[in-house]
């Protein structure tokens, strides 16, 4: 019986709720902008900070402390 509880809020209820919105009038406010431009702020903060610790990481590969000099390092056969 809980089903036709649900199904009878839907069709009857939300009609209502939909007639009292006034879609014109409906707008996110300075609340909403507020949180945009924290959000828009603490990106820009990330992306600095990203750009800076990428800019740190040096992508040159460490020669092998194990291989010794006056041995040729393998080169792949061909095929």
């Amino acid at each position: 019986m809980p089903d036709m509880s649900a199904h009878l809020a839907l069709t009857q209820l939300v009609p209502f709720a939909a007639e009292e919105l006034d879609k014109n009038k409906v707008t996110p406010g300075v609340l909403g902008f507020v949180v945009f431009a924290a959000l828009a702020l603490a990106v820009w903060f990330l992306m600095k900070s990203m750009n800076r610790h990428m800019g740190k990481v040096s992508f040159e590969e460490a020669p092998d402390p194990t291989a010794t000099p006056d041995t040729p390092s393998p080169t792949p056969s061909p095929k």
